[in-house]
């Protein structure tokens, strides 16, 4: 069995290299090893054509998965349960990822990674090499992945490869209207709440020549998720 995976708390950068995964290894099955987005849940659900099949890793027997595709991450402690299986012999493991390197880093047989932007990005790359159409939809997601994770291409990590990315997916018939109707988030008044703890009690501080601030909110919480 082969399996597309990638990490918990999945976004839309998430499931957009999972879309060209699926492309590149169409026999695999793709699993988000924990919650994903409420945003992309609604996504899905507003786009019922768009028929992106996963499952939950509680449906998947791990005693059968001989290759595990993970994209948007190398980390151990970032893909749930698939963590477990990695020692697994004879195992095949494959990374497609953006993010710095760490000490938690995963060990695979193929490791492909970039410093750009967006995961989407490299993931187009693999697509344009092996000449792989896709549709004006998938095109759509794509860019939908690529802008939130540059910030609509405004990010200082934005590189040029992603703006090369985007005009790709432009000239297969993107769709920039849902890309812009997705991606707009506004805050909930639990989310104002926090950024007004957080301002209230910021404090800067200068760490071995860098600009540290640190702040609380001990009223509200927030899990800070890593893209």
């Amino acid at each position: 069995m082969e399996i597309i995976t990638t990490h918990t708390n999945a976004d839309f950068d998430t499931l957009s290299s999972m879309v060209v995964a699926k492309k590149i290894y169409p026999n695999a099955v793709a699993v988000f090893p924990g919650a994903i987005e409420k945003s992309i849940r609604t996504f899905l659900e507003r786009f019922p054509s768009f028929k992106f099949e996963y499952t939950r890793i509680r449906n998947i027997d791990m005693d059968k998965v001989e290759r595990l595709i993970i994209v948007d991450t190398k980390q151990k402690n970032r893909i749930g349960a698939f963590a477990q299986i990695l020692d697994k012999p004879g195992l095949d493991v494959r990374i497609f990822d953006h993010h710095p390197t760490s000490s938690d880093d995963i060990k695979a047989s193929v490791e492909i990674t970039s410093a750009y932007g967006s995961n989407t990005t490299l993931m187009i790359d693999l697509l344009r090499e092996q000449k792989i159409k896709i549709t004006p939809f998938e095109a759509t997601v794509l860019m939908i992945g690529i802008y939130e994770d540059t910030g609509s291409l405004m990010f200082v990590s934005t590189t040029e490869d992603d703006f090369l990315a985007a005009a790709y997916l432009v000239s297969n018939g993107a769709d920039l209207k849902v890309v812009s109707d997705t991606i707009k988030k506004e805050m909930t008044s639990d989310e104002i709440k926090l950024l007004n703890d957080f301002n209230s009690n910021a404090s800067c501080h200068i760490i071995n020549g860098q600009k540290v601030v640190i702040t609380r909110s001990e009223e509200h919480t927030s899990e800070l998720q890593s893209h």
